[in-house]
């Protein structure tokens, strides 16, 4: 078996990995994926995690307080913002068909270091992610189950904080089914979602057409509020670039649009999972920017017509923050929509919570290969075929952050680890292009450097305008991740100088 070789020339820690080498090392019987998965099947994965909770309830907050009717620009700009990332990695996963997303992009064009910050970086945002969706998704079904008069113990319903015990059920339970699924293999893990997908678009598109029906012009008026200052948050919780150049956002008006796409971004959270995958898609090339461009413009469709019937159907000012389209069909005098609602709101959430939690043990499968991570996890199952060491131990570490932590204050980390994965990618295509330009390439990324260099603009202003106590957050789980980078990452690396592949001794 050949070494691992930097193609480049660099060493230490920009030392990269090489295109082909990464491909071969899909090839290893015990370290090598199952390759099922369609173009459908993508597309499907990418629809399943994208809506969640987002398109229920976002839409209400944002054209209260943001933007009025105008939140469905909003929701198209960000869709374009999302769009130029999923450009991006839509080059990246055609042209380098391998597990781990943007780590694996990363590790191909920036370097080693660069690599596993990112690597780093979406463990803690698919991690967070799925614990905070399954505590989402346990509160949803809570309410569902209290309709029909069944009760589950505060003690194990996550809110009995008297005796200072408080265990949610149903999240820690509903994380260990999905572990199971996604032990089972990916072809059964594709089908499962494609059924509770079916269904949750099924109830979206009950929801726009059902309300088309109550939509008043009237209430379109104004389409774009006047423009009102805000005042800004305080201390830590001040957006960032307020701290830096005394920026303040703007509510309504033109420039109200831009601040609302800042927020109703996060709806759209979730479609680079899509590009984890790659290693186990029949067609790579072909099917993955179809996976990821596709599932985008579907969920993009409907934010904006969700949005759209909402403002329409009671005016803006009127609409309730916590549940807009359940109230809002309230309101109009048809409260049975609202059971609906809660019902494809509850069943979106599972497929949200499988696929973050499948991006996620890919990215640390991919680590453990490259030896960044102990390569005991990197062992696939021998009739399976998934990487299920890795999943059973995230599986369970995620199912008991779900039962046992609030964990609410820490979402926007999420949110900021998606946006530092998207400069990331962007900025490794163009570099990519420079030092390989011989690369065979499905699919070509438009106007580059110029398309990457406007997506990096648009994700840093997006960052920006976080909180700076979670710019805090952040820097603290990079630096940490670093200092386990030269404690272990650096040495056991299979481009570390002292290591060759053929004499690799893994642990079993």
């Amino acid at each position: 078996m050949s070494t691992h070789t930097d193609p480049t020339g660099r060493t230490g820690v920009l030392r990269t990995k090489s295109i082909e080498q990464s491909i071969r090392d899909t090839e290893e019987p015990e370290h090598a994926l199952t390759r099922s998965l369609s173009a459908l099947d993508l597309t499907v994965f990418g629809v399943g995690v994208i809506i969640g909770t987002g398109i229920f309830v976002l839409t209400g907050a944002v054209a209260k307080e943001n933007a009025g009717p105008a939140t469905a620009i909003a929701f198209a700009v960000a869709g374009v913002v999302c769009g130029l990332a999923a450009l991006c990695y839509a080059e990246f996963a055609s042209t380098v068909p391998v597990a781990g997303s943007a780590y694996t992009f990363a590790f191909a064009s920036l370097g080693e270091l660069p690599a596993w910050i990112i690597g780093w970086d979406l463990v803690l945002e698919f991690a967070l992610g799925t614990a905070v969706v399954a505590v989402g998704w346990s509160g949803y079904v809570r309410s569902l189950m209290d309709n029909v008069g069944w009760h589950l113990p505060d003690a194990l319903a996550g809110t009995n904080h008297t005796y200072g015990f408080a265990f949610d059920l149903l999240a820690f339970l509903l994380v260990l089914i999905l572990t199971g699924v996604l032990v089972l293999g990916m072809k059964l893990s594709a089908r499962v979602t494609s059924v509770v997908v079916a269904i949750k678009v099924a109830v979206v598109l009950i929801v726009i057409i059902a309300g088309a029906f109550f939509v008043k012009a009237s209430n379109y008026s104004p389409f774009i509020p006047p423009a009102v200052k805000t005042e800004g948050e305080s201390g830590l919780q001040e957006p960032l670039i307020q701290v830096l150049f005394g920026y303040a956002p703007t509510n309504f008006g033109v420039l109200g649009i831009f601040t609302a796409a800042s927020v109703v971004f996060f709806a759209f959270i979730g479609f680079d999972v899509v590009a984890t995958a790659a290693e186990e898609t029949k067609l790579p090339q072909r099917d993955m920017p179809r996976g990821i461009l596709g599932s985008l413009l579907i969920c993009t469709t409907l934010y904006v017509a969700v949005s759209i019937v909402v403002t329409g159907m009671q005016h803006y000012t009127e609409l309730s923050i916590d549940a807009p389209l359940a109230d809002a069909f309230k309101a109009t005098g048809h409260p049975w929509y609202a059971g609906v609602i809660s019902f494809g709101a509850a069943v979106g959430l599972t497929t949200v919570c499988m696929i973050l939690l499948l991006g996620q043990t890919r990215v640390f499968f991919a680590m453990s290969r490259d030896g960044l991570l102990p390569r005991f996890f990197s062992r696939v199952h021998p009739r399976f075929r998934t990487p299920y060491r890795a999943t059973v131990l995230l599986g369970v570490l995620i199912a008991i952050i779900a039962g046992f932590t609030s964990i609410e204050e820490l979402a926007t980390l999420v949110n900021i680890g998606t946006l530092f994965a998207f400069v990331v990618v962007a900025i490794g295509v163009v570099i990519l292009r420079r030092t390989r330009p011989d690369l065979p390439r499905a699919f070509r990324t438009p106007l580059v450097p110029w398309l990457p260099i406007a997506s990096v603009a648009a994700s840093v202003w997006l960052m920006l305008n976080l909180p700076t106590e979670t710019w805090l957050r952040f820097g603290i789980w990079m630096l940490l991740g670093v200092l386990v980078y030269f404690c272990y990452g650096r040495r056991h690396s299979r481009l570390a100088p002292h290591r060759n592949t053929s004499s690799t001794k893994e642990s079993s």
